[in-house]
């Protein structure tokens, strides 16, 4: 059996394994250096482990976030409405003998609108006036013969009736001719035209259309799932088709909602005493309420986990990535306002995409303005 070939093997595999294996400690023990230095610290091998495991960290751009307390605002779309508008209707038949009064002219409570033709309706008030008369006569003399004894009860009673009858009488004819003066009923405007001279008006017919437009109100409809978030007396602000800027607070919240809708209306009583807000314009109205807290932060940073929720993945301990679901609370031009994150969050604002929750990150930090 040779032996020189075995050793020669064992030679051979001895050295690939110093050159494979221990190359660094052999190159350190032919430079007649030391693996560990006197001083304790890490060999060549721990340091380039290191350097190896920071080479692995995926690189991102993060921001440092505070929480802000924020009030938010209940955003619906409604219209405008005068807080007043009255048909005002004749409540008698008769014909029209005044001047006709032009639609957008303003009038005072008590003015008049619509004068009808009072025909034969003094001569119906002086008969009923002279049967009154005769009647508290019939009664007198009545009362007096039954304390007498010469007249019976039935008789007295019969005078008594025919008295109340005759102030029934006089009171229906008063309140006839009454209704031939036609009056508004509070300060506004005329929003159509008074009924024309002339014309026959019957109960129910139109004399003129009359809105007050000093106060006006905001008309909008609260989804079912913000309800809770309007109180009234809520400061609420909106914008006009028009562009113009009002505010006013919360004066009517329904109780029930739309049955198709599942809506509440709202109302928002505006100041308008130049009369520049017009009835029936469109509005978009945004309600205040309780304030929380959110950060700030680029739009861009939002993305979304396996599960297909929205969030953002902040640094978290050790540098790993954490993953935060979160609220859209409001949506500004130069970022949007989130909920459900912590009071202080280091956002990755660049990178986000290419890592998930767990992976260790090397992060750089710029700076930003909230």
């Amino acid at each position: 059996m040779r032996i020189v070939p075995i050793l020669t093997a064992v030679a051979v595999s001895a050295s690939l394994y110093l050159v494979v294996f221990e190359r660094d400690d052999l190159m350190a023990f032919a430079r007649g250096e030391d693996a560990t230095e006197a001083t304790g610290t890490e060999t060549p091998v721990e340091g380039e482990q290191l350097a190896e495991a920071e080479e692995t960290r995926v690189g991102v751009v993060a921001i440092q976030s505070k929480a802000r307390t924020i009030g938010n605002a209940v955003i619906l779309r409604g219209q405008t409405q005068a807080i007043r508008q009255v048909e005002v209707r004749a409540e008698t038949t008769s014909t029209v003998i005044s001047e006709p009064l032009r639609k957008g002219a303003h009038v005072k409570k008590g003015d008049l609108l619509c004068e009808l033709d009072p025909g034969t309706r003094p001569a119906s008030l002086l008969q009923a006036q002279a049967q009154l008369k005769e009647a508290e006569i019939n009664l007198t003399a009545a009362a007096k013969l039954s304390e007498g004894g010469y007249a019976s009860e039935t008789r007295l009673a019969s005078a008594e009736a025919a008295e109340r009858s005759a102030q029934a009488a006089v009171a229906a004819a008063e309140r006839e001719i009454g209704h031939l003066t036609i009056s508004a009923p509070f300060d506004g405007l005329l929003e159509s035209d008074t009924a024309e001279l002339g014309s026959l008006l019957q109960p129910g017919s139109l004399c003129g259309t009359v809105i007050q437009l000093d106060t006006i109100k905001l008309v909008g409809y609260v989804p079912e799932a913000e309800v809770n978030k309007v109180e009234l007396g809520a400061i609420a602000g909106a914008e006009l088709s028009t562009g113009q800027q009002v505010q006013g607070e919360v004066t009517f919240l329904s109780r029930s909602a739309d049955p198709t809708t599942r809506t509440f209306e709202v109302e928002i009583t505006v100041p308008n005493t130049d009369l520049s807000i017009r009835d029936g314009q469109t509005a978009d109205i945004a309600i205040s309420s309780a304030g929380s807290l959110a950060h700030k932060l680029p739009q861009s940073a939002l993305t979304l986990n396996n599960e297909g929720q929205l969030g953002v993945r902040v640094v978290g301990s050790g540098s790993t990535v954490v993953f935060y679901p979160v609220q859209l609370l409001r949506d500004d031009v130069d970022g949007v306002w989130l909920g459900g994150l912590p009071e202080n969050a280091d956002v990755i604002v660049v990178g986000q995409d290419f890592v998930t929750e767990g992976v260790a990150v090397a992060a750089t930090y710029r700076e930003t303005e909230q």
